[in-house]
């Protein structure tokens, strides 16, 4: 198969599709690597790198994407991007369609097959494509909020861990999978006062089994939240409906209620955030205020730390991407089901339960559409 890697034109993102030991895994296994140049620049991956694992450099973006029958990438493809689609293309990235109606469009009307990262479920209901950056975002989503309380970033003043006399900062966290369990586990690293949120009481249950005392783990109920967020000096949304837009936890009226300077650090911005006040922010401009309360909405916090992400990401992905370019998606899916899960596209058609429900849209099985 032809497989294209393209650099990266959301802004201020520096992670890419492949790394060179990607590509010299894929080229092994019998395939053509078309990289467009300077793609792996942003996370340190020069040309020269690319062209020794056996990778054919390109000059445009246009040259790779028309060449290529499937492309992998990191985020969604950008409106400038959409003229590139051609029938056929398997496109292999996070897609977070259910936040963009207007990708979703371009894509049913290319007949692109879509292949997102965020929603291939393991049989053990494990999301492997989505947690290396679950991961990633939970642990900076302390590192960038406790920078934001600082006073000259418009935050109240107050440190996480406090020092001894003074009282430390309360940290609450909605959603406890992998984003919420990794910022949990920085924020108690740093000494915060912490608290966790969810509507599962197993997972709620696994996480004092861990943390113990550390922490103070609560039912996710309207009302709890509202509590909770009144007195949190940073607040952590890390909800997430695979393929599905994040329900709204944080409602405009909980922010008057909140200390001024206190800061939220909204994870579930890229499926519309949790948050009413939520809007995408990027790393050259990542904050706002909304009634006196900092917002932090970057829509691909790894990016910046684009060498870490990228290894990591690809680590996950390269596993289904062989499969995919050794048989084609078809014949894929029919070897590992699990494959299905990822398709949100395909032939014009919407693949995705999720995605479909979040615009009130008829679907199809992938079972039934590859057919």
């Amino acid at each position: 198969m032809r497989i294209g890697c393209v650099k990266e034109i959301k802004n201020n993102e520096f992670r890419v599709g492949m790394t060179p030991d990607n590509v010299k895994n894929y080229v092994n296994a019998g395939h053509e690597v078309y990289v467009e140049r300077d793609a792996g620049l942003g996370s340190g991956f020069p040309t020269e790198e690319y062209e020794a694992a056996g990778a054919r450099i390109l000059d445009s973006a246009r040259e790779v994407w028309d060449l290529s029958e499937m492309m992998i990438k990191v985020k969604e493809p950008l409106k400038e991007e959409y003229g590139f689609f051609h029938e056929g293309l398997i496109l292999y990235t996070y897609l977070h369609l259910a936040a963009d109606r207007e990708l979703m469009d371009a894509m049913l009307a290319s007949k692109v097959k879509g292949v997102a990262y965020e929603t291939l479920i393991e049989r053990d209901g494990s999301i492997p494509l989505l947690a290396p950056m679950s991961q990633i975002a939970g642990r900076l989503s302390i590192q960038e909020g406790a920078k934001y309380l600082e006073k000259p970033f418009g935050g109240s003043g107050v440190l996480l861990s406090g020092v001894p006399g003074t009282p430390k900062a309360k940290v609450v966290i909605l959603g406890a999978g992998s984003v919420g369990t990794n910022a949990c586990k920085i924020a108690v690293g740093m000494g915060a006062d912490v608290t966790i949120m969810d509507i599962n009481l197993a997972r709620l249950a696994y996480l004092d089994d861990i943390f113990g005392a550390r922490i103070q783990t609560l039912m996710s109920t309207d009302a709890a939240v509202e509590s909770a967020v009144a007195d949190a000096d940073l607040v952590v949304g890390s909800v997430l409906i695979p393929g599905k837009a994040a329900p709204k936890l944080m409602k405009r009226e909980y922010l008057k209620k909140m200390k001024p300077g206190s800061v939220i650090v909204d994870v579930a911005v890229d499926q519309g955030g949790c948050c009413e006040t939520t809007k995408v922010t990027y790393h050259d401009d990542p904050t706002f205020v909304v009634d006196g309360v900092v917002h932090y909405c970057v829509g691909n916090m790894p990016g910046a730390v684009p060498r870490t992400s990228t290894i990591a990401l690809t680590n996950a992905t390269q596993r289904y991407g062989l499969q995919i370019a050794a048989a084609g998606l078809e014949e894929a899916c029919r070897r590992n089901e699990v494959i299905f899960s990822a398709i949100n596209t395909y032939d014009g058609r919407i693949t995705c339960r999720n995605v479909a429900e979040s615009f009130g849209l008829d679907w199809q099985d992938a079972k039934e559409a590859l057919a």
